[in-house]
C-alpha cells in the first residue's frame, strides 16, 4: 500500500504536506492527484513538484495507471486555471485599475499596459506560463481579465499542463524511490524564476521613484 512510500522520513520530503498528497492518493486513487493539482492552482503553497513526481512514484508502484495519472492531473490543472480564470473576468480592467492604484509605486496606466502587452502575447504566455512556476497559477487571472476566448484558453492551458504534469509524472514513474530528486531539481528552477522576479521588481520600483524625483524637480 501507498504507505510504504517515502514520507518525512525523507530529508527532501515536505514532511506533513507529503504524508497528505499521500493519504489522498491512497484514498481517492488517480483522481486524488487530480484534485490536488486542481487545489494547488488556487493555493500555491501546495507545491505541484511534490505532487507530480509523487503520483509518478505511485503509478509505477501499480496503485494506478501512468495515464491514469497525467489525465487526471491534467484536468485537475485545466480546472483550476478556469477557476482563476472566473475570478479575473469577474474582476475586470475596471476593478483591477482601482486595486492596482492602493498599490505603492503602482498605477491605472501600469494595467493598461499589461493589458495591452497581454492583447499581443496572451496565449503564448498562456501555453508556457503552464511550465513556469509562481506563474502557472498567476498567468489564469489576466486572462480572465482580459477576456481572452474561452476555447483558447482552455486548450493552451490544456496543452501546457500537459507537458509540465507528464514531464514530472514520467521522472517520478522512471525515478521510483528517488522521486524526491525531481523537487530538488525543480527547487532550483523555481529560485532562478524567484530572482528573476525580485530582480524586475526591483527595476521596475527604481524607475517609478527616478521618474516621481523628476517630475517633482521638474
Amino acid at each position: 500500500m501507498l504507505a510504504a512510500l517515502p514520507t518525512a522520513s525523507d530529508p527532501s520530503a515536505a514532511g506533513g504536506l507529503s504524508d497528505w498528497i499521500v493519504s489522498v492518493m491512497e484514498a481517492i486513487g488517480a483522481p486524488g492527484a487530480g484534485l490536488i493539482v486542481a487545489l494547488e492552482n488556487l493555493f500555491p503553497p501546495i507545491p505541484s513538484e511534490v505532487v507530480l513526481p509523487l503520483a509518478g512514484f505511485t503509478a509505477s508502484r501499480g496503485e494506478f495507471t501512468l495515464l491514469g495519472a497525467i489525465f487526471w492531473t491534467t484536468l485537475g490543472s485545466v480546472v483550476g486555471a478556469w477557476i482563476l480564470y472566473l475570478l479575473g473576468a469577474w474582476l475586470g480592467l475596471e476593478r483591477t485599475r482601482a486595486l492596482v492604484r492602493k498599490v505603492p509605486f503602482m498605477s491605472g496606466d501600469d494595467v493598461d499596459k499589461v493589458h495591452v502587452w497581454f492583447d499581443k502575447h496572451g496565449y503564448k504566455a498562456v501555453f508556457l506560463g503552464r511550465m513556469i512556476p509562481l506563474f502557472r497559477s498567476l498567468v489564469s487571472i489576466p486572462a480572465g481579465i482580459n477576456r481572452m476566448p474561452m476555447l483558447p484558453f482552455l486548450g493552451l492551458t490544456l496543452a501546457g499542463s500537459l507537458v509540465w504534469n507528464s514531464v514530472l509524472i514520467l521522472a517520478g514513474y522512471f525515478l521510483g524511490a528517488n522521486w524526491h530528486i525531481v523537487e530538488q531539481y525543480t527547487g532550483v528552477f523555481q529560485g532562478v524564476v524567484i530572482a528573476a522576479c525580485l530582480l524586475l521588481a526591483f527595476v521596475f520600483i527604481a524607475r517609478k521613484v527616478r521618474n516621481s524625483r523628476r517630475s517633482v524637480s521638474s
